[in-house]
């Protein structure tokens, strides 16, 4: 037997794997940071045996919560993933599976690899409505990759959908993918009704060092970007502080932060209600596009999410509080789910990549429903 992470987005620490029946594993925290939960490992392993690989540290993550009636991900081929049996004691979570094959990943969620996003940025740039830009670099002097779509004019709105900043929140990507096959697709009537009307600034990943580091919620140095937006620095949150200053170049009317939750298992957005500049303009603008999501699709409700912030009480260091503060614009955070999506459960695959795309490409029917209001 033998369990290996190097890879793209690896983490797992192995205590002790002599048996199968008791494979004691414990998960690495994000580099000087104490935020752990993401896990991806391949194990050789022999075949048709019973293995129990259990998780130590499980119950002192960053949301212990998260693991209950969650089950973890599997793959032969790296391509197609399914769920295995997981229970969770409080403290230790315990995947059991038995492989059929001599080797198999495991994974919190279907990772979305590094080579894979450079593949999406490369594949987007073949279109003539596409330009690919370097916005700067991250601590890692990896690149901070920027897709614009259509031809910006001075009556088209400027919608910016931002992706990653928690790289563990591998859905996020998969969401992006899927919202840019269906905006790119030149035989697509919502695809050319939206580029009349808007151009679209998209980051399909906020944060490249945590997303091969496997981290679930920082950077290289273990920063949150997700509340660096006040006040970020090329030293502590490059990312955030090349993206914000190219909104501020361009303008903003439109933002989509996209995220998962490791707790709730629905899909949910979280809007601006707390912000100083918050009014009946901004809030008219928040219900149209809920409205709009719940009639383009049955994976998002409204009933479950976060308890909204009162009047005046928003956490600026949030993205999409600080850009609707900053742009007076319309912004959500879009959450989606690491286990189902309760409102529609499938038992097998539960909520995924597949399932992520989807959402991508139907968020784009809710956006040309308001595209119109946004000024």
């Amino acid at each position: 037997m033998f369990i290996s992470t190097a890879f793209d987005s690896g983490n797992i620490e192995v205590v002790d794997a002599d048996s199968a029946e008791n494979i004691r594993l414990r998960i690495r925290k994000d580099n000087q940071s104490e935020f752990y939960q993401w896990f991806h490992f391949k194990l050789f392993a022999a075949i048709d045996v019973e293995h129990n690989m259990i998780i130590e540290n499980a119950g002192g993550s960053a949301y212990p919560k998260g693991w209950e009636n969650y089950q973890a991900m599997a793959s032969y081929d790296r391509e197609h993933w399914f769920r295995v049996p997981t229970s969770f004691d409080g403290e230790k979570l315990t995947i059991t599976h038995t492989p059929e094959q001599e080797t198999v990943f495991y994974a919190y969620f279907v990772p979305y690899s590094w080579d894979r996003h450079l593949d999406l940025l490369q594949w987007a740039q073949q279109s003539s409505w596409v330009e690919q830009t370097v916005l700067g670099t991250t601590l890692d002097g990896r690149e901070m990759n920027m897709l614009i779509i259509g031809e910006p004019a001075e009556h088209k709105r400027n919608i910016w959908i931002t992706a990653r900043q928690h790289p563990g929140e591998t859905m996020a990507e998969w969401f992006v993918e899927g919202l840019l096959e269906h905006l790119l697709d030149e035989d697509e009537h919502i695809s050319r009704q939206l580029l009349d009307n808007a151009v679209f600034y998209i980051v399909p990943n906020m944060n490249p060092d945590g997303s091969v580091r496997g981290h679930l919620r920082t950077n290289a140095i273990g920063v949150n970007l997700n509340r660096e937006w006040a006040e970020p620095s090329l030293e502590r949150s490059p990312e955030v502080f090349h993206v914000l200053n190219e909104m501020d170049a361009i303008g903003v009317d439109m933002h989509l932060d996209v995220h998962g939750d490791e707790n709730l298992p629905y899909n949910f957005v979280a809007g601006a209600e707390g912000v100083p500049s918050y009014d009946d303009r901004m809030a008219k603008l928040e219900d149209s596009f809920r409205n709009a999501y719940l009639a383009a699709t049955a994976e998002f409700q409204t009933e479950f999410g976060y308890e909204k912030e009162a009047p005046g009480q928003a956490n600026l260091t949030v993205a999409s509080s600080a850009v609707a503060e900053r742009f007076k614009c319309l912004a959500f955070t879009i959450e989606m789910p690491f286990k189902d999506n309760d409102n529609l459960p499938e038992p097998y695959q539960q909520w995924n990549d597949v399932r992520s795309r989807k959402f991508g490409r139907d968020t784009l029917k809710a956006i040309l429903d308001v595209v119109g209001q946004l000024r």
